[in-house]
C-alpha cells in the first residue's frame, strides 16, 4: 500500500487494508484446496494469491468499477497480471462464500429471491452490440417494459440484506431456472422463500 497513488483519506485505506489482508490470509489458509496452494510456480509469486483476494475486496469496498482504474491506482500493480490472478480465484471466493454462509445467523423468517438486469450497452445498440459476444443477449425487462442487450443477476439474499448466493447469466435466461440451483445452494428449509410472479412455475 506504499504505492498508493490515492491522497485523501490514505492513512485510513492502509490501517483498514491491513485488517482486510489479515483477514483473508486467514480464509486462505482454512479453505483453499491443497492442489491449489502448491500448484506449479507458486513459490514464485511476488503478490500472494491472499493479498489478490484482499485487493478484489477493497476494490468492492472502494466503490471503483473499472480494474483497470482500480489498478492505477498503484504503481506496482499490472492490470493485466492483477486480472488474470483474480480469475484464478474465482473458485476459492465462491468457496469462501459457501463456507460462510454456514456460519452466517441469519435473523427473521424470510428470504428474498430476485432478479436485476445489467445492461452493457443503451436499447438502441441493442442489435449492433459486439462487446461479449457469445456470453451477452438480449432480454426484457418487465418494469420498465425494454428490451436490454447485456446480463442477468439472480440472488437469494436475507431479509436484511446479506447475499447468500447469486449466479449471473444471460440476459434472456427466465428467473423461474435459476432458481432450483439457488435454493439448493442456500438451503432456505427454514425459511419462508419470497419472489416475485416471475418465479411462478410447475415444478416451484
Amino acid at each position: 500500500m506504499n504505492c498508493l497513488k490515492l491522497k485523501r483519506f490514505s492513512h485510513h485505506l492502509q490501517v483498514s487494508f491491513k485488517d482486510l489482508v489479515i483477514i483473508c490470509r486467514h480464509w486462505y489458509r482454512l479453505y483453499a484446496p491443497a492442489e491449489f496452494t502448491h500448484r506449479r510456480n507458486i513459490d514464485q509469486i511476488k503478490t500472494t494469491d491472499s493479498l489478490i483476494l484482499a485487493l478484489l475486496i477493497w476494490q468492492a469496498k472502494t466503490g471503483i468499477e473499472s480494474q483497470r482504474r482500480f489498478c492505477e491506482c498503484f504503481n506496482c500493480l499490472s492490470h493485466s497480471r492483477f486480472n488474470r490472478r483474480s480469475r484464478q480465484l474465482l473458485q476459492l471466493i465462491y468457496q469462501i462464500r459457501q463456507e460462510m454462509n454456514k456460519k452466517v445467523d441469519l435473523n427473521g423468517q424470510f428470504l428474498i429471491i430476485v432478479s436485476f438486469p445489467v445492461p452493457v450497452c443503451q436499447p438502441i445498440r441493442n442489435y449492433r452490440a459486439k462487446i461479449f459476444g457469445g456470453y451477452a443477449n438480449i432480454g426484457y425487462k418487465a418494469t420498465k417494459k425494454i428490451y436490454f442487450y447485456g446480463f442477468k443477476v439472480h440472488a437469494i439474499v436475507s431479509d436484511d440484506g446479506y447475499i447468500l448466493d447469486y449466479v449471473v447469466t444471460k440476459a434472456s435466461v427466465h428467473d423461474a431456472k435459476e432458481t432450483v440451483e439457488l435454493m439448493e445452494n442456500t438451503h432456505p428449509s427454514n425459511y419462508y422463500l419470497l419472489g416475485d410472479e416471475g418465479y411462478l412455475g410447475k415444478e416451484l
